[in-house]
């Protein structure tokens, strides 16, 4: 596939076939995340795949009762280790680039999910607080996305995009 038919076909799924996700796939998905840049090479990513229909039920908690959540069959919560790009940049590192490179890597998921067949959501709106209580996540390691993975049950139309000519500034912004 294209890259640049996946980028144009990918949408946000809400709504999932039951079929599981062989694990082969999900490995792949990882494996995409991971060759993803990062500020030095650091990789700062850490990634929890979540299966069992419990945790889902505390991450639907956890991200205001988003239930299409937990009707995934599979669940990946991407981490930015936070300390890792710390030591490598400071506080430039804890702050953003350990956020543009886990960004970068849930891009690439979200992209080898699509050339699979599969569909993805990119959640960003849930408690901090509560995934990591739900996940054992450690202090340092910071929850960025939580992306539910399943057969899509639905087709969304494209949404509408800003055309370039109303986003590029030349030299100067102004």
């Amino acid at each position: 596939m294209d890259v640049l038919e996946a980028i144009k076909g990918r949408r946000s799924i809400r709504a999932f076939k039951s079929e599981d996700v062989p694990e082969e796939i999900v490995n792949r998905l990882i494996e995409a995340a991971c060759w993803a840049p990062s500020a030095g090479n650091i990789q700062p990513w850490e990634f929890v795949i979540v299966r069992k229909g419990d945790t889902k039920r505390k991450l639907v908690d956890a991200a205001l009762g988003q239930e299409f959540i937990g009707e995934a069959p599979v669940v990946i919560v991407i981490c930015a280790n936070e300390e890792r790009s710390a030591r490598g940049y400071g506080s430039r590192g804890k702050t953003l680039y350990c956020i543009q490179d886990t960004a970068a890597a849930i891009q690439n998921i979200h992209l080898a999910a699509y050339a699979f067949g599969l569909g993805t959501c990119w959640v960003g709106a849930f408690s901090e607080e509560h995934v990591r209580e739900a996940l054992k996540i450690p202090h340092g390691i910071r929850p960025v996305a939580i992306i539910p993975v399943g057969y899509p049950n639905e087709s969304p139309q494209p949404p509408r995009r800003r055309p370039p000519q109303q986003v590029v500034h030349y030299e100067t912004f102004g």
